[in-house]
C-alpha cells in the first residue's frame, strides 16, 4: 500500500489529498509532498519563493511477500498441494486419534482468551512494531479509518512454526472464521482467510501434511468442542 500525500499551494490555503479520502483540509500556504516512487521516497517543502528543500530517504515499502500474492495464486497452490478442509468435529477426531496438531494463527491475545484444547499458537499477523517512514504512513492510514491497532505480516511466522512443529507433522491450520476454497455463486474462487494464507506459507516452506479448519474457531465453539484459556 503506497502512501502518496500532496499539499498544493494557494494564496491563503492549501488542500491535502490522500489516496484514502478526498475531503480537503485547510493548511498553511506551503507546498509539501511525500511520495513513493520505485525504490526511494522523497519529501519536499517550499514556500512561494524559489527556495525548495528536498529530502530523500531509503525507507520504502518492502518487496511483495508470498502472503501478499493474489488469492487465485494461493488457492491454485493449495489445491495443487492437496490441502484439504475439514469440519470442526473431524478436526477434533483427527487431533485425538491421529496426532494432528491444531495450529491457531490468530493474535496471541485472542488465543489466550480461548482456543481449541491442545492447540499451538503462532500468529500470522502482529501489531505494527517498527517506526520507519513506511510504518508511520501505515499507522496513519489505519488511524484514519478508526483502527488504532494496525497489523502487519509476522516476519517470524515460519521460523516460529518450525521451532514448534516438525515438517512431517500433520497440521490443521485455524483462524477465527476459516475462509473457504469451495466455490460459490458469489465467490467463484472461495474466500481467503488468515488460516488459508498460513497454509499457503506452510506448503511453500516444505510442510506436506497441511489441512485447514473449515468455518474456523467459530465453528469449533459452535460444536461445543473442548476449549481452553490462559489467564
Amino acid at each position: 500500500m503506497s502512501a502518496l500525500t500532496s499539499v498544493s499551494a494557494g494564496s491563503t490555503s492549501a488542500s491535502l489529498q490522500h489516496r484514502f479520502y478526498s475531503t480537503p483540509i485547510e493548511l498553511a500556504s506551503v507546498t509539501c509532498s511525500l511520495a513513493t516512487t520505485g525504490k526511494r521516497r522523497s519529501f519536499s517543502l517550499s514556500n512561494n519563493s524559489s527556495t525548495t528543500l528536498r529530502i530523500r530517504c531509503a525507507a520504502t515499502k518492502p518487496a511483495k511477500s508470498p502472503a501478499e500474492e493474489e488469492w487465485s495464486t494461493k488457492r491454485a497452490k493449495l489445491l495443487e498441494k492437496r490441502v484439504r478442509s475439514v469440519e470442526a468435529k473431524e478436526a477434533f477426531r483427527l487431533q485425538k486419534e491421529n496426532n494432528f496438531v491444531i495450529l491457531d494463527v490468530r493474535p496471541e491475545a485472542e488465543f489466550k482468551e480461548a482456543h481449541p484444547e491442545g492447540a499451538i499458537n503462532v500468529q500470522i499477523y502482529r501489531l505494527i512494531k517498527e517506526w520507519t517512514a513506511w510504518d508511520i504512513a501505515r499507522r496513519a492510514a489505519f488511524a484514519f479509518f478508526g483502527i488504532f491497532s494496525g497489523t502487519e505480516e509476522n516476519p517470524e511466522f515460519i521460523r516460529l512454526v518450525e521451532s514448534k512443529i516438525n515438517k512431517d507433522a500433520k497440521i490443521i491450520v485455524a483462524c477465527s472464521s476459516g475462509g473457504t476454497m469451495k466455490p460459490t455463486q458469489n465467490l467463484p474462487e472461495g474466500q481467503q482467510s488468515r488460516s488459508l494464507i498460513a497454509a499457503y506459507l506452510l506448503v511453500l516452506n516444505g510442510y506436506t501434511n497441511v489441512f485447514h479448519l473449515e468455518g474456523g474457531i467459530y465453528n469449533w465453539y459452535k460444536e461445543e468442542l473442548p476449549a481452553a484459556s490462559e489467564e
